[in-house]
């Protein structure tokens, strides 16, 4: 068993292509999880992924802030205490509201692969 604090986890820069700006981190929660991928992110204001889909399912935790949630048919504000269920191969995207910061603790299948639909 293992028990970790968020706020004793360094935040790692988080800079890629599917980020509409670099202001993003990442805190890397259960590192030796062999079965999930289970990360804080933490993304400044105004700051969103793109439009992008997985093959496994995800579930965001909204641990602070205000932000959206996006299908090619819909946008939802959440924030913090919000749980979103996102189904495999959904096209969606996710960050900060416009002046908000936003921080959701994201969790996927290790195997899940992402395929980015926007440049």
């Amino acid at each position: 068993m293992k028990v970790v604090t968020i706020n004793q986890i360094e935040k790692e820069p988080f800079t890629l292509p599917l980020f509409t700006s670099p202001d993003v981190t990442r805190q890397v929660l259960l590192p030796e999880s062999k079965e999930y991928e289970v990360n804080m992110v933490n993304f400044g204001k105004g700051v969103r992924n793109k439009f992008h889909s997985h093959d496994y399912e995800q579930v965001l935790i909204v641990t602070a802030g205000k932000g959206i949630i996006a299908t090619k048919e819909e946008e939802k504000v959440i924030s913090a205490g919000d749980v979103v269920f996102i189904p495999a191969n959904e096209v969606h995207w996710h960050g900060a509201a416009a002046d908000f910061e936003f921080s959701h603790i994201y969790m996927n299948s290790s195997q899940t692969r992402l395929t980015q639909h926007e440049d």
